[in-house]
């Protein structure tokens, strides 16, 4: 024992938890009003924001490398949107959508049905991508019951394993991020099950070709709809591309198109999340547009509103819409705040502007740019086995042995002490943690995803300081 010595991530570990303590500025929490998420470690307190950066309250500026959970898009405090949600607020702030309909909701859902070349045909406004979610799920079902044979037994849905889309009951039933689940498992429903992510870094073996894996991948959902019964699956749900539970993995080319496949040969939905993946943060406004595929249903959110208000939507496809309305003409579910003006408003004028300023080819061009310069600087780090993403979404997964994979010990946090690691003032870099990825338990990773308009100055600056992180959490 005398001779033992931790090793670089224990020695982050230990540092990153008390720096956790010494970068708070903040009275105890015991004094605060608020259930914060983690109750003995207040988070620090941002006071303003700026372009990419956020400004604590003892003055340390952070650069916002992932725009929170991917939302901001357009970077913080852009006037344009101020202006619009100011005006939208001098004409009327609310009005109950269960009886009325307000001009900023009919302008945005005008502008995503478009945006889809009437692929999509109407668009349903909520407050957040779990509401978006769970109303996706709602109105799958009711669709089958709306058909003018109505098939009652379509009550399964399938979805995948190390996914996420959303913490109300039903969305979490249908991810598979273990943490959040596990304390709820007796409580959520028992009609969801799961299949393998597409995953070709841990999954895809050494003799397969893209070709063979996708296919194994599909018979995998063909086996499941047949253990199940074909006629009991209501949906197939999937992240366009996978967001920060399994870590921006992108579909291989093929994968949607063939488990779409699958889905149309028995009947049943399928419903595409893309309330981290959509909205221009893959390169195109809608991730599916990249895949060959469209989907029955399509969730977007957090790149909607651009963090300027809560917003998020649910996208019908034409098929679905028809259907209901030679049925009962109404879908049986609402929200007190869906299609609320003063959000509607600010996504719009979001919106425009992404179109206006030209950022998607941005967003294709910097995130070439930033996958080149991740793949630079960190592939040769010992500690760094896989780098993925398209478009401003990217994910750097790392591991104890990178001949072998293997992860490093859940109890070490690495994810978190790389997040932890970035926050100190040499570094000030924000980073979105993520764990779990290789199995539900084990695995670590953090992803990146810079706004729409970021320059290529900022993309070196963005690499510069995560090789420092990394560096620093993990030794070089």
């Amino acid at each position: 024992m005398g001779d033992y010595k931790p090793s670089a991530a224990e020695t982050s570990l230990s540092t990153a938890t008390q720096l956790a303590k010494e970068i708070q500025n903040h009275p105890p929490t015991d004094q605060s009003g608020v259930l914060y998420r983690q109750l003995r470690q207040p988070p620090l307190n941002i006071v303003k924001a700026r372009g990419n950066y956020l400004v604590t309250d003892t003055g340390l500026e952070i650069f916002d490398a992932t725009c929170g959970a991917a939302v901001s898009c357009l970077g913080h405090n852009d006037q344009r949107v101020h202006e619009a949600i100011q005006e939208q607020l001098q004409k009327v702030s609310y009005c109950y959508s269960l009886y009325f309909t307000n001009s900023s909701m009919e302008n945005l859902c005008k502008f995503l049905v478009d945006s889809t070349g009437g692929k999509m045909s109407r668009a349903y406004i909520v407050g957040s991508g779990t509401e978006a979610v769970e109303a996706s799920l709602k109105m799958a079902v009711q669709y089958f019951m709306e058909l003018p044979t109505p098939q009652p037994q379509r009550v399964n849905f399938i979805a995948r394993k190390q996914s996420y889309h959303g913490n109300t009951l039903g969305s979490l039933s249908v991810g598979h991020h273990v943490g959040r689940r596990a304390i709820y498992e007796k409580i959520l429903a028992k009609n969801v099950t799961h299949v393998s992510q597409c995953y070709p870094y841990r999954d895809m073996k050494s003799y397969e070709t893209v070709e063979e894996y996708v296919g194994r991948l599909a018979q995998e959902l063909e086996d499941e709809f047949q253990r199940l019964g074909p006629d009991t699956v209501c949906a197939f749900v999937a992240e366009t591309m996978s967001g920060a539970t399994l870590g921006c993995m992108p579909a291989l080319p093929g994968y949607l198109k063939a488990m779409k496949e699958v889905c149309e040969r028995h009947g049943a939905l399928l419903i595409l999340d893309e309330v981290m993946s959509g909205m221009g943060r893959t390169g195109t406004l809608h991730a599916w547009e990249q895949e060959d595929v469209v989907p029955d249903l399509q969730t977007i959110a957090k790149g909607l509103g651009g963090g300027y208000a809560p917003i998020a939507g649910l996208l019908l496809n034409k098929h679905v819409v028809d259907t209901l309305t030679k049925g009962t003409g109404s879908f049986v579910h609402s929200q007190t705040y869906q299609g609320h003006p003063v959000s509607c408003a600010a996504a719009y004028r979001v919106q425009k502007i992404i179109q206006e300023d030209n950022l998607l080819p941005n967003v294709r061009e910097m995130g070439t740019y930033l996958g080149q310069r991740l793949h630079e600087k960190l592939d040769s780090h010992p500690h760094v086995g896989d780098i993925r993403g398209r478009g401003l979404f990217w994910a750097i997964e790392f591991v104890q042995d990178k001949r072998t994979k293997e992860p490093f010990p859940p109890s070490q946090g690495i994810s978190w002490t790389v997040h932890t690691t970035g926050l100190k003032p040499e570094h000030a870099i924000s980073l979105i943690p993520g764990n779990g990825g290789a199995d539900g338990i084990n695995g670590d990773h953090v992803c990146l995803a810079p706004a729409y308009n970021i320059t290529r100055a900022e993309i070196d600056l963005i690499v510069d300081r995560v090789t420092a992180v990394v560096q620093d959490a993990l030794g070089h």
